[in-house]
């Protein structure tokens, strides 16, 4: 028996005995998934029993190196993890931007220190995280970021204000890009830093979107004091660290493999559907298929050590497409059911308020404009671009 055998083997039988009955259901929306944090409050035992366990494997970051936190899983292994916990319908125990951004920033960029002091936390799920990268006034040109830091000898001084700022409200620490040099290019001058929301200046306020819920915060600084052992990277060369993040955000965002396909809600409500829309579902089908097979390839290369880079922005705009198209077609499909805006029987009019969010997926992490324009300059190299 191979080693890849005998470890699928093993996983197989350590999920069986250790994934609880409510940990094999779907999660249902982002307030039922698990974002842990010192503040967080598990929905159940068992999504803490949950947690708990996959942490103590290391395997809610299964490929960072167990000094981290995490279970050194190659490749091979972490894909082999992933496809049983698949097979048995298991939730991912933990949904966390320390895990799919930050964590590979500072495993690149950061100092072993830094790792050490916050890689284990973020695997145990016992601090979150949220991202300080939109400004009113910068909109898509991130660059023009305008929220400053200043060098008061053992800290920095912070000043400015961040938009768009999910879950600012929940989250614990934020990873933030600040301007540290305005004397040259725009590029030039950004640094990457770490503080505690909990600061003294640190304030927050919610956006209600029009689907009448919101992860999303306004985030205030005023004279926020930042430790210097707390900057990632070099001072002012920030940009570099804000550009691979940005990537693994995109991956992130266009990510839709952990959702529910069309095809299980349609199954599971008993939909029944025309000719026509039966023709459209499995167009949709086939594109979701094709986008799906692309992602997996695209992440294996990844994890092979290749970078991603400008290919990120073409997942990140397929998939959000990909996305839209699913909502406006469950929007079809259920008619004027799938108005209803509160109600038991609508789970509290759940396919009105996804159709309504999914609006903003072309938007955030960079708009699909922008994706398109990196897709032909960086990968068409289309004359002009």
């Amino acid at each position: 028996m191979s080693d890849l055998k005998e470890f699928r083997l093993e996983t197989r039988t350590w999920l069986e005995e250790n994934c609880p009955p409510k940990m094999r259901t779907p999660v249902k929306s982002d307030k039922d998934a698990c974002w842990g944090g010192r503040n967080w409050e598990f929905a159940n035992d068992d999504q803490k029993l949950w947690l708990d366990r996959m942490a103590a494997k290391g395997w809610t970051s299964p490929s960072w190196p167990k000094e981290y936190g995490g279970a050194g899983l190659s490749r091979a292994e972490a894909k082999v993890l992933q496809q049983e916990m698949n097979a048995i319908g298991a939730r991912s125990p933990l949904s966390s931007f320390g895990i799919w951004m930050l964590g590979p920033a500072l495993l690149k960029f950061g100092t072993d220190e830094q790792r050490l002091r916050f890689l284990p936390e973020i695997c145990r799920g016992e601090i979150r995280w949220c991202q300080g990268y939109s400004e009113p006034a910068a909109g898509s040109d991130l660059a023009s970021l305008a929220t400053k830091a200043e060098d008061k000898g053992d800290h920095f001084l912070v000043n400015g204000q961040k938009i768009w700022t999910s879950y600012a409200d929940q989250a614990d620490w934020i990873f933030c890009l600040v301007r540290t040099d305005n004397t040259g290019k725009k590029h030039h001058g950004i640094s990457f830093v770490l503080f505690d929301m909990e600061s003294k200046g640190v304030t927050t306020k919610p956006i209600l979107l029009i689907s009448g819920r919101s992860p999303f915060c306004e985030t205030f600084f005023e004279d926020v004091q930042v430790p210097k052992e707390n900057l990632v990277g070099d001072l002012d060369k920030g940009w570099s660290i804000a550009k691979y993040l940005l990537t693994h955000e995109r991956e992130m965002i266009g990510d839709i493999s952990g959702t529910k396909t069309l095809n299980q809600i349609i199954t599971e409500k008993k939909y029944q559907l025309g000719p026509m829309l039966r023709a459209r579902v499995a167009e949709y089908e086939v594109d979701e298929w094709a986008f799906s097979q692309t992602l997996s390839r695209m992440l294996s290369e990844a994890k092979a050590g290749a970078s991603l880079g400008a290919k990120s922005s073409m997942l990140k705009y397929y998939g959000t497409e990909l996305n839209k198209r699913k909502h406006e077609l469950l929007m079809d499909i259920t008619g004027h059911d799938g108005l209803e805006w509160e109600g038991d029987d609508s789970n509290d009019g759940e396919i009105s308020r996804m159709w309504l969010r999914t609006k903003g997926n072309s938007i955030e992490g960079g708009t699909s404009e922008v994706q398109l324009n990196i897709i032909s300059k960086h990968i068409l190299q289309l004359p002009g671009a």
